[in-house]
């Protein structure tokens, strides 16, 4: 094998995504519900005659060096040649990208998880699942759920997980239209740090007995987001009539659960014109579990 294509990297929502305190080092630490969803970017690795790494597709704002799919590739490339001793072929790597960049749903770290577990497939590199997943943690905390593979209960600064259940639904998005800094966003003075744990049994049991999200947890970072970024709050305010209308991540995307794909659409059809939205169905499982 010499090439693998059209590699789903999938967009995550966070369902809750609780602060609940701060470690010595300064990271937060959070509780959150991983969901991913189907709308996802793809990528294609194509193995090369050399041992150099490319990325072949441009990404706007994004340096060739700096991209999380890069660093990845490199990260497993050097743990292969530390167990066999020698340097696996190079790759060059195409991205072809949907999801949007400061969107909290989790891109780049979602290109950084496929990179890792289609190269291990093409490289033959056989580390497990809990193995790619200690290898992605430093350059992401998300990097970790997207190669553990289904909705997860997360703790810790995301990496602690397990599975959950979780709603079989579609999703509205919203993309306002901005940017939100994940460091603008831990570092404000408005930050709620103190929440009070929950834990997984009683948000499956809610999920269970009240068919949904609407009353359970929110977003700690919204409400920063919300006043630093106005997009956000209009949006959050104009997708509220239609459900619980909640941020995913550190924003900027907003989004609410509804029962089906009509509903979905019906939703969309009177979403103004100056915003992107689309709709998406929950997944329960990574689109690559089973195939690499």
């Amino acid at each position: 094998m010499t090439s693998l294509k059209n590699c789903p990297a999938p967009a995550k929502l966070n369902l809750f995504l609780h602060v609940t305190g701060r470690r010595p080092d300064g990271y937060h630490l959070l509780q959150t519900a991983f969901q991913m969803v189907d709308r996802s970017d793809t990528l294609d690795f194509t193995l090369r005659d050399d041992e150099q790494i490319r990325r072949v597709t441009a990404v706007e704002g994004v340096p060739e060096e700096q991209d999380l799919i890069i660093r990845a590739a490199r990260l497993l490339q050097a743990e292969v040649q530390r167990r066999t001793g020698a340097l696996p072929r190079g790759v060059d790597i195409a991205i072809h990208k949907i999801l949007p960049m400061g969107g909290g749903l989790g891109g780049g770290s979602s290109d950084a998880a496929t990179t890792l577990m289609a190269l291990n497939k093409l490289w033959q590199a056989g580390l497990n699942k809990e193995e790619l997943m200690a290898l992605g943690l430093p350059l992401g905390a998300d990097i970790p759920f997207f190669i553990f593979g289904e909705t997860a209960f997360a703790e810790g600064v995301g990496e602690a997980l397990q599975p959950v259940d979780a709603p079989e639904c579609w999703y509205v998005v919203i993309e306002p239209g901005v940017q939100v800094p994940t460091a603008a966003i831990f570092t404000s003075e408005r930050l709620t740090r103190n929440t009070p744990p929950v834990i997984m049994s009683d948000f499956s049991s809610y999920l269970a007995k009240h068919k949904g999200l609407r009353g359970f947890g929110k977003n700690d970072l919204q409400q920063v987001a919300t006043s630093l970024f106005p997009p956000v709050a209009e949006a959050v305010e104009w997708l509220s009539a239609y459900g619980d209308a909640r941020m995913t991540g550190s924003g900027a995307c907003v989004f609410c659960a509804v029962a089906d794909e009509v509903h979905a659409d019906a939703v969309l059809s009177k979403i103004p014109k100056k915003w992107a939205a689309w709709k998406a169905k929950a997944l329960n499982r990574h689109p690559l579990t089973g195939k690499l």
